[in-house]
């Protein structure tokens, strides 16, 4: 089978702190012609020097028709700038990409729209950058505008569309123009809950139909259930490339052993659009170690600080912990310890958890934490943090490293004793 991308060797470069020149007179405009050469051979020159930055170097790969790949590391690893150059956005420095079928990308809220033009105008224009056909655009329109559910708003210019909008109408566009080559980066997690699903399970489908798909996340569990191959990102650089798996356990593995126990919630996204009210600022697990490590059968201890903005009340704060398959393991609630908490003032807020019992199997986990106020979410995040529990020599008795289930707890077991009947009918 022929690969429907190809890519050797590609590099991209960055200068730091070049401006963009001013429009110049018409002699102005000679001499910079005439110097062309030279000023090629100074930035050539300069190229090297500490104002640039590689954002890739030397990467290669392909990807056959039909694969779904995903793209996966942390953030500056340069996954968004190869997904750019794949989509014609941006010129590499150095290397080379061969792409064989129509690429539909969407990078960033509103990637390609113009904002003076309506929803229905919009979804026209894409699809005369992708090559289509009128007609066409016409067969698909109706399911796109459902899919983006705006149709209220499809004759209205998209510079009035919220973020949400924005993004539905775009996925919406990209998704269903059937683009043989099909690029999504991170921008998905800006939707709620309900469309994130929506989208993956688009892309799904477009995946079973034979189509191609790239797919940039942080969402470890997303990056599972639809990629079957991932490569791994590491300051410009391809580091692994291989079955999803195993290339999302290394990098959470690299990504624990680089961390620490403590993570800023603040800068997170959230799921679903949260109250103002309380807001979850701090999450530290309780250790003497300082990453987040947990050593299997010992307690698990939480540490979380959170700033109410007005007054709350009937408020109850929860730990989760789910496997990297997405599977929910456990949840604490404050309430279930000592009910709800009656009333809480403005101000700042730290509340501790403790669970004896730790049963969870030696392997890597995701840490989630919420807040509710009676029956309305005040805020969630349901990937917070990756930590790991571990096993030693100590514990090997109890706590087999072989075993693949999710949590482990203590029993008693008897000597084998030999059953008369048995032994009499042999």
């Amino acid at each position: 089978m022929n690969p429907i991308i190809k890519v050797t060797d590609l590099s991209k470069q960055y200068r730091i702190g070049v401006r963009e020149v001013a429009y110049g007179t018409l002699r102005e405009s000679v001499m910079s012609g005439l110097s062309a050469p030279f000023r090629r051979l100074r930035r050539s020159e300069a190229a090297s020097d500490e104002n640039s930055i590689w954002a890739l170097q030397d990467v290669s790969f392909n990807v056959n028709p039909g694969e779904v790949v995903g793209i996966i590391g942390r953030n500056g690893a340069g996954k968004s700038t190869l997904l750019k150059i794949l989509s014609r956005v941006t010129e590499p420095t150095g290397g080379r990409i061969e792409l064989y079928g129509r690429v539909g990308s969407l990078l960033e809220v509103g990637t390609g729209f113009h904002p003076e033009l309506t929803g229905r105008e919009n979804v026209y224009l894409n699809a005369s950058i992708l090559g289509m056909a009128r007609q066409e655009v016409e067969k698909k329109f109706d399911e796109i505008i459902s899919f983006a559910e705006i149709e209220k708003f499809i004759d209205t210019p998209v510079k009035r569309y919220s973020s949400g909008m924005y993004l539905r109408l775009a996925f919406a566009v990209a998704a269903h123009l059937e683009p043989e080559i099909l690029i999504v980066d991170e921008v998905l997690a800006v939707g709620d809950a309900a469309f994130q699903k929506k989208c993956l399970g688009k892309m799904g489908a477009v995946a079973k139909e034979g189509r191609t798909v790239l797919f940039v996340s942080h969402n470890m569990s997303a990056i599972r259930s639809l990629c079957s191959r991932t490569i791994l990102m590491q300051q410009g650089r391809k580091t692994m490339d291989g079955e999803t798996g195993q290339t999302v356990d290394r990098y959470l593995t690299d990504s624990i052993q680089d961390s620490s126990n403590e993570i800023d919630l603040d800068i997170l996204p959230r799921p679903i659009a949260v109250d103002d009210t309380l807001r979850l600022q701090r999450l530290r697990i309780i250790n003497g170690s300082g990453l987040p490590l947990v050593r299997a059968g010992e307690p698990l201890r939480f540490e979380l600080e959170f700033r109410v903005n007005e007054p709350v009340t009937e408020v109850a704060l929860g730990i989760s912990v789910q496997s990297i398959d997405s599977v929910r393991i456990l949840e604490c609630r404050s309430s279930q310890d000592y009910g709800s908490i009656q009333a809480l003032s403005p101000g700042n807020y730290r509340i501790n958890c403790r669970i004896d019992q730790n049963v969870l199997s030696p392997g890597l986990y995701f840490l989630g934490v919420g807040a509710r106020c009676e029956s309305k979410h005040l805020d969630w995040i349901p990937e917070a943090m990756t930590f790991e529990v571990y096993s030693d020599a100590t514990m090997t008795s109890l706590w087999l490293e072989d075993a693949k289930s999710c949590v482990r707890v203590p029993s008693e077991w008897t000597q084998p004793q030999t059953i008369n009947e048995y032994a009499e009918t042999t």
